[in-house]
């Protein structure tokens, strides 16, 4: 039986659709080029939209993006949203496509995912791996972590739940503004970035939230045996940047690290050549 059910084609390698997990959720999946697979995933009340400007890169590779369950056009449930039924949510897409061999790239809360899923899977139809802006860790009281829940602080985790709860659509005007380098999300951009946020309930997204602030990645890292491609922004608003970065990259035995300069939280939408043109060459490099 075939597990992907292709409801839109634009012709030129490029489809989307379904995929069903084994729990009955519908995961939105949009499969774009030929060749090797890259498989992108998107962080925390964020889609697979925000990774627009690297769908130019299906030019030499099949680009795969997930809306994760509960977020952008994936059915909305209140079940699993736990950083291990993503991670299982991820495996499950990947043998619907009948994929090998993949490159699987995690940003922010995505990365945690990724994480997670060496955790259980290992390399298990992985070649490498990407992490961007993303930490082990949100609690870590260890210098490297700047994210607002250092130190074991989770009252500041329940006063984030709060503020998203208390007014949406302020709490998703300033995340997209701080995920900039200025602070400021360009007008163009701004619109849509809310609009994603906004699709996963308050509800899921405070659970899931939750799930990841409090897990802790920092085991797994020495344990990656495939390379590992780590980049960074220079986050002033908002977490993660060089320190976390440094971090994860030195902790993983096969890990080159690139940190791009004119970036907040968002260095592939903000400096999108530069973050494409590393990714690249990383994915030529480890070609097997």
């Amino acid at each position: 039986m075939d597990l992907f059910e292709a409801v839109e084609s634009t012709g030129d390698n490029q489809v989307a659709g379904w995929v069903q997990t084994t729990d009955g959720i519908r995961l939105w999946v949009t499969i774009q080029g030929t060749g090797r697979p890259l498989v992108l995933l998107h962080g925390w009340t964020m889609s697979s939209l925000f990774w627009r400007r690297q769908l130019t890169l299906a030019d030499q590779f099949q680009v795969i993006t997930i809306d994760l369950r509960g977020h952008g056009k994936s059915q909305d449930t209140p079940r699993g949203h736990t950083l291990p039924r993503y991670a299982t949510d991820v495996r499950e897409v990947l043998i619907a496509l009948h994929l090998q061999n993949v490159m699987l790239i995690g940003w922010s809360m995505g990365g945690s995912v990724v994480m997670e899923y060496w955790t259980q899977f290992g390399l298990d139809k992985l070649s490498n791996i990407g992490l961007v802006e993303t930490a082990p860790a949100p609690m870590s009281p260890a210098p490297w972590n700047t994210h607002k829940c250092h130190g074991n602080n989770a009252e500041a985790m329940r006063d984030n739940v709060k503020a998203m709860l208390k007014d949406r659509t302020a709490f998703t005007d300033q995340f997209a503004n701080t995920m900039f380098l200025s602070g400021q999300a360009p007008s163009h951009a701004l619109s849509w970035m809310q609009r994603e946020q906004l699709k996963i309930s308050p509800q899921n997204a405070a659970v899931i939230y939750e799930d990841y602030a409090n897990r802790d990645y920092t085991p797994v890292l020495p344990t990656i045996t495939c390379p590992a491609l780590i980049i960074y922004g220079r986050s002033r608003h908002m977490c993660y940047g060089p320190s976390t970065g440094r971090y994860v990259a030195g902790s993983i035995p096969n890990a080159r690290f690139v940190i791009l300069d004119k970036s907040g939280h968002l260095p592939f939408y903000e400096e999108p050549d530069l973050f494409n043109e590393a990714l690249t060459h990383f994915m030529h490099q480890t070609a097997s």
